[in-house]
């Protein structure tokens, strides 16, 4: 699984992505986390809000910081 958090790494970026660590670790899922920042390869993605969570090439969340247990829940529902 790869999961992408889209965004500037502000404070709610990192802890989507800190959430989103969580999460799979606990569904004890491998996972290999990426931080994308570029704008072109943000907007290429045509999310609307930041920070936003991709999760194998599906954008699954844009404009908050999901909780760990949604998270946890967008993960099953994709596997």
């Amino acid at each position: 699984m790869h999961i992408k958090v889209l965004g500037p790494m502000t404070k709610q970026c990192e802890l989507l992505l800190q959430n989103a660590a969580i999460a799979a670790k606990k569904l004890k899922c491998h996972a290999e986390f990426e931080r994308v920042n570029d704008l072109r390869r943000v907007v290429a993605y045509g999310v609307m809000a930041l920070p936003a969570l991709v999760i194998d090439e599906k954008v699954v969340a844009g404009g908050s910081v999901l909780p760990v247990e949604e998270i946890m829940e967008i993960i099953r529902h994709l596997n």
